[in-house]
C-alpha cells in the first residue's frame, strides 16, 4: 500500500520527476530566510518594496496553482506561506515606525 502511494506521488504530473515539483520546493528557501529574518533582522531594515512584491507574488501564484491542471498543492502551500511571512514582515516594519514616531512625539 505504501509503495503504491509513493508510486502514485512519484508518477504524478506535478511529482518529483518534473519542474512543477522542484521549483516550489526550492522556493521554500525564501520562506525559511524570511522566518529567520524575523528573529535576527531589525524591523527598521525590512524593505517595503521587497516584502510587498513577495506578498503579492505569493497571492498571485496561490491563485494560479489552483486553476492549472494538474493542481499543484506544493506551489499553493509555498505561495500562501510566502504571502504570510512577507505580510508579517511588513507589519513588523509598520509597528516599528509607529512606535518610533510616537516616542518622538512624546519627547516634545
Amino acid at each position: 500500500m505504501a509503495s503504491s502511494k509513493f508510486q502514485a506521488f512519484y508518477n504524478h504530473p506535478a511529482g518529483p520527476k518534473t519542474i512543477f515539483f522542484w521549483a516550489p520546493t526550492f522556493k521554500w528557501a525564501i520562506n525559511i530566510a524570511n522566518v529567520v529574518d524575523i528573529s535576527t533582522k531589525p524591523a527598521e531594515t525590512v524593505s517595503y518594496p521587497t516584502q510587498a512584491a513577495l506578498a503579492c507574488s505569493g497571492l498571485i501564484w496561490a491563485k494560479y496553482s489552483t486553476v492549472i491542471t494538474p493542481k499543484n498543492w506544493n506551489l499553493f502551500g509555498v505561495s500562501i506561506a510566502m504571502a504570510a511571512t512577507a505580510s508579517y514582515q511588513i507589519s513588523r516594519k509598520l509597528q516599528s515606525e509607529f512606535i518610533k514616531k510616537s516616542s518622538v512625539a512624546e519627547e516634545y
